[in-house]
């Protein structure tokens, strides 16, 4: 059970991520924007056991019932570790009857692969890609939707979502896929903290995490 005797009653997002090798949590307070607030652990194979008891001590003060909406990422990563935020996440979101807003790993690395390589002009697309020992190639495809002159107002759009390819072919520019599980905490925080002030809510029932190591295209 998640504590239920805190005194900060201050509303806040939470995000939940996980990549190959680590979880994570971050909560941004939506009557202050500075308040955000990072917890990031080594992944184990006992996470279903402890993911709740590690959410509660990163909540600390805060109360339960003060997050407004969740954000998490639902894969291509650890799939076991997908599907286990994926589930808790609903049930929060379906008790507190918040909104839970979720993103692929790719689409949260997206806004920092582009930087880093200067993919910045409008409406250019580029891939992420991820390949696999011996069933071919994660990939997914974005595009720069908007920018002005500073790198925070760039908004990059998922064209088509991470999904299994037996041979990739690259024709626009390509990265390898690149885990930075606290700055895809950032990320979750600010995509969500648009949507709340955009008013968009999202039901937790169309929330499933990507598992795209099914039939090759």
């Amino acid at each position: 059970m998640l504590p239920a005797h805190n005194i900060d009653n201050n509303k806040f997002i939470l995000a939940i991520h996980s990549t190959n090798n680590f979880f994570g949590f971050g909560y941004k307070d939506l009557e202050n924007n500075n308040k955000v607030n990072f917890s990031i652990k080594k992944l184990d194979k006992d996470l279903s056991k402890n993911l709740i008891s590690t959410l509660s001590e990163f909540l600390n003060k805060k109360r339960f019932k003060s997050i407004a909406r969740l954000s998490i990422s639902i894969g291509p990563a650890n799939f076991n570790a997908s599907r286990q935020i994926v589930v808790c996440a609903r049930a929060i979101s379906q008790q507190l009857n918040c909104s839970l807003d979720q993103y692929s790993s790719f689409k949260i690395m997206a806004k920092r692969i582009a930087i880093k390589n200067k993919i910045l002009e409008n409406k250019q697309l580029f891939w992420i890609m991820r390949r696999l020992k011996t069933k071919g190639y994660i990939a997914g495809q974005y595009k720069i939707n908007y920018l002005n002159d500073q790198n925070s107002n760039l908004y990059i759009e998922e064209v088509i979502s991470p999904k299994l390819y037996k041979n990739f072919i690259k024709r626009e520019p390509y990265f390898e896929a690149e885990y930075d599980i606290k700055d895809e905490l950032k990320q979750l925080l600010e995509l969500s903290a648009k949507n709340h002030e955009n008013l968009i809510q999202n039901h937790w029932r169309n929330v499933l995490p990507i598992y795209p190591l099914e039939p090759v295209n």
